[in-house]
């Protein structure tokens, strides 16, 4: 397994890192080698990222990697929450990617999977792209 990326940026800047990968295993380039080969989630604004990473979906991530249980209701049981909250939460979580439902036969429970060993989150606080002010 591998820890999932998350960044803040733009998708062009996204699509921009993807083509220069694309290209550069175009030219020969081996794809183990290149870095980042990590999975990313990538959001648009600081304030997504935070919806994302509240501390009750860092708690419940906690949890589901932690206790591996299984079902929605087991879930809300180990982080002490609601139901629906939790239901809630998970479906966010596995729309974005970083949850995942187990593969569960009919007529039973999902059970919420972290397929991750953890989330590394990456931020650039300094644009390279613009000018910097202590130069002006």
């Amino acid at each position: 397994m591998t820890k999932l990326k998350i960044t803040v940026g733009t998708m062009d800047e996204l699509a921009e890192r993807t083509r220069d990968r694309l290209e550069a295993i175009e030219s020969g380039a081996d794809p183990e080698d290149l870095d980042d080969v990590q999975p990313e989630l990538r959001f648009e604004s600081y304030g997504e990222l935070f919806d994302l990473l509240s501390a009750q979906r860092i708690e419940l991530l906690e949890a589901i990697a932690a206790h591996d249980p299984e079902s929605i209701r087991a879930a809300s049981e180990l982080v002490e929450r609601d139901y629906k909250t939790v239901h809630r939460q998970l479906s966010e979580l596995v729309e974005l990617g970083v949850v995942e439902w187990a593969d569960a036969g009919p007529g039973t429970a999902k059970q919420p999977r972290f397929p991750y060993d953890g989330l590394e989150i990456d931020i650039d606080l300094v644009d390279d792209e613009r000018p910097d002010p202590a130069a002006a």
